[in-house]
């Protein structure tokens, strides 16, 4: 079976809550708190083993809360490769105002990494065997937008598939250095091609102008409720998610990379990649705070899920 790895540049213990409604200027008086490990890479590799597929989890951490994350990551039976950092772990916090339903994500930018701790990432990653990385999320303070593009030309010396999920200057930087799967949402197309908007009636010419330029294989634009599409340099298709009550929108997209990149790594049709994928983000939906998708909810989602061929 084709192995998976991820990698979180920038790795969180998301702290969450309830509180009964959010007012200025009073004392708010929340749940009790669940913590759990966050950030891209690592949210791909808890996924995937809800999907029963095992994805090492490669990503810096230090400090106190470094070693409470890895604790996190032990308890729910991942497997930890960790960089040393001299700064600690990051923070955030989500709250669900239960009076309305409504999410609220307070994200922390997290230390900045030191150059000899990058070099160190790198030469984990040049070391290490795989035949699918997936890279997500945004970077640590102190690393260059090119942080992933030396990413993408390790992957590509090694014959490895690197699927990325990122957005802003090191999405373009990315690129120049080619990458086999993109995720970007209909914002980060647009910043991508230097446009304020993008519709999505321009999405399939401006992917397929970035795949012809050898710079990406297959691009996966996620849009929301209208679920996402799927384009390579022969095949488009669109998979229509179907309605469902959302609970939470926390982790729904790092549900969809690691339904992706499951049917990818066995080999299956790309019909079956988008679907899978989309079906997996909107189980996430379904679960509280950070639980991601459920295998049991993605199984049943399948048949609901409309894909088409443009």
């Amino acid at each position: 079976m084709a192995k998976i790895i991820t990698l979180t540049f920038n790795p969180v213990i998301d702290k969450t809550s309830t509180v009964e409604r959010i007012a200025p200027e009073k004392k708010l008086r929340c749940g009790q708190p669940h913590f759990g490990p966050g950030g891209g890479g690592i949210n791909v590799s808890r996924a995937l083993k809800n999907l029963g597929h095992s994805a090492p989890a490669l990503y810096p951490a230090g400090g106190h809360s470094g070693r409470f994350l890895k604790d996190l990551m032990d308890i729910e039976g991942l497997e930890s490769m960790i960089i040393e950092t001299e700064k600690p772990t990051r923070e955030n916090f989500i709250v669900l105002d239960t009076s309305c339903n409504q999410q609220y994500r307070f994200g922390f930018p997290g230390e900045e990494m030191t150059s000899e701790e990058q070099q160190a990432l790198l030469q984990k990653i040049e070391m290490m065997e795989y035949d699918f990385l997936v890279a997500s999320g945004s970077l640590m303070p102190g690393m260059s937008p090119d942080f992933v593009g030396a990413v993408a030309r390790i992957a590509r010396r090694k014959n490895a598939k690197l699927i990325l999920d990122t957005s802003g200057k090191t999405l373009k930087k990315s690129l120049e250095a080619g990458v086999y799967l993109l995720k970007p949402n209909l914002g980060e197309l647009s910043s991508l091609v230097g446009k304020e908007e993008v519709g999505i009636d321009e999405v399939d010419e401006i992917s397929k102008d970035i795949i012809n330029k050898g710079q990406c294989a297959i691009i996966v634009v996620s849009m929301g409720a209208q679920g996402a599409r799927l384009i390579s340099a022969h095949e488009v298709f669109h998979a229509r998610a179907p309605i469902v009550k959302k609970v939470s929108t926390l982790g729904a997209g790092d549900s969809m990379v690691a339904g992706m990149v499951l049917m990818l790594s066995e080999q299956r049709p790309l019909r079956e990649v988008i679907k899978y994928g989309v079906a997996c983000g909107t189980a996430a939906t379904l679960t509280h705070g950070s639980e991601l998708c459920r295998k049991e909810d993605v199984e049943r989602l399948l048949n609901r899920i409309v894909v088409t061929e443009d």
